[in-house]
């Protein structure tokens, strides 16, 4: 093979290696348009201490302090991650007002919505 095939083949190789890495690019965007990589992440990390505990448990062992105290802030730190992704302009925000829009919704999405998007930003009077 002459050097001008071996180019030929090379720069089929690096479009190939193009089109693909851009396809996984998009894959993982797709992803995190409906939960954020770093949510993702966290939330294993608190389930694996769930299971740690767990552990201890299952062999009648008590849970040490500081594994305790690690769910403790992991439960802090879960819901400061929840109001920010909740919070206008928020993933979960934007994902659950276009889950409102459909009708055939077995839950009820737009009570969850903020104020402004239910009506008047002081809300309705009812009788």
């Amino acid at each position: 093979m002459n050097l001008e095939e071996e180019m030929k083949v090379v720069r089929q190789e690096l479009v190939t290696l193009r089109k693909l890495v851009s396809e996984g690019l998009n894959a993982l965007r797709n992803a995190e348009s409906e939960v954020p990589e770093s949510m993702r992440r966290f939330i294993t990390y608190m389930h694996d201490l769930h299971d740690v505990c767990y552990m201890y448990e299952s062999r009648g062992l008590p849970v040490p302090e500081h594994v305790h105290r690690e769910m403790e802030r992991c439960d802090d730190r879960y819901r400061q991650l929840l109001d920010k992704q909740f919070n206008e302009g928020g993933t979960f925000d934007r994902i659950r007002r276009e889950m409102a829009a459909d009708p055939l919704n077995k839950w009820d999405h737009t009570r969850l919505l903020t104020k402004k998007e239910n009506g008047s930003e002081a809300g309705t009077s009812k009788p």
